[in-house]
């Protein structure tokens, strides 16, 4: 239900805005991740077609600790009083 004095159509953009918004956060996210742990784990010259097993487990752990440092750094905003 759309809230009092607020048109349905408003409230849908509103929704696609925020949906559009979190698209935009995920891509970015994603994108430096990426960058972040290529740049760490993959030597500059490229020797082979397929990853070796060193630059294999430092790409795991290197997302792993991604993902855990955002979910961490997210909850702490979170849990932040508004101003």
């Amino acid at each position: 239900m759309a809230p009092k004095g607020q048109p349905v159509n408003m409230q849908k953009e509103q929704m696609f805005g925020l949906a559009e918004k979190e698209m935009e956060y995920r891509v970015d996210l994603f994108n430096r991740l990426t960058q972040t742990c290529f740049s760490k784990c993959i030597e500059k010259r490229h020797k082979e077609a397929e990853l070796n097993m060193g630059e294999n487990s430092c790409i795991d752990r290197c997302v792993s600790k991604y993902w855990q440092v955002t979910n961490l750094v997210g909850q702490m905003l979170g849990n932040q009083p508004q101003a």
